[in-house]
């Protein structure tokens, strides 16, 4: 049995991933806090913080946040979004990556070209933000914050026809993966990446 130890920055996690989590045994550590604090960059208080709570743990780690997914994985973390980056690459460009925090999109884009070069191939990527999108989910408001998603990556792929597949950079937003009318791939972390780890999912 696949014993995996999860962080999240948001509870509503807990039950998405219970629900793809199969035969694997999976533990919880719910720290919404560190999201809050990381919007203006990650200080070296919190880097400290994260860092002595990852070395603590003696399980595999699966860090769901993108934010501080870099300085996770930094730490022998497993980042969740790395499977649908190499999914997307696999895919080929032009990939989109709709991402509803400012704080994500840097680090999304980053490891989503690494995908890219790790396949010998350039990469074209497109950002979509959706920043004010991002009241809905903390208000706990996750239909309304899925429909969103769903209708305004729906009129980026209507204008831009060539787009390869879609990638939805947070594990928050993977509810308007099955909501977006479209025909091409639309990717969300918390599957594939389960799949990727345990088969289940």
């Amino acid at each position: 049995m696949v014993d995996l130890t999860l962080i999240h920055t948001a509870k509503t996690h807990v039950a998405t991933f219970d629900a793809l989590a199969g035969a694997a045994k999976l533990h919880h550590i719910v720290r919404p806090d560190w999201l809050e604090r990381a919007q203006d960059g990650i200080d070296d208080a919190l880097r400290r913080e994260i860092t002595t709570e990852i070395q603590r743990l003696t399980s595999p780690i699966l860090c769901t946040c993108t934010t501080f997914g870099e300085l996770a994985e930094s730490l022998g973390a497993i980042r969740l979004d790395w499977p649908m980056m190499q999914a997307a690459a696999q895919i080929g460009g032009p990939v989109l990556i709709a991402y509803c925090l400012e704080s994500t999109r840097a680090p999304s884009t980053a490891l989503l070209e690494r995908a890219f070069s790790d396949l010998d191939t350039s990469a074209e990527i497109r950002t979509l933000p959706l920043t004010g999108l991002w009241p809905h989910f903390t208000a706990g408001d996750t239909d309304l914050f899925h429909q969103q998603i769903a209708t305004w990556v729906g009129t980026s792929l209507a204008l831009v026809a060539d787009t390869s597949c879609v990638v939805l950079a947070q594990a928050s937003m993977a509810g308007a993966a099955t909501l977006i009318e479209t025909e091409i791939p639309v990717l969300a972390s918390p599957a594939i990446a389960m799949r990727s780890l345990t088969g289940a999912g």
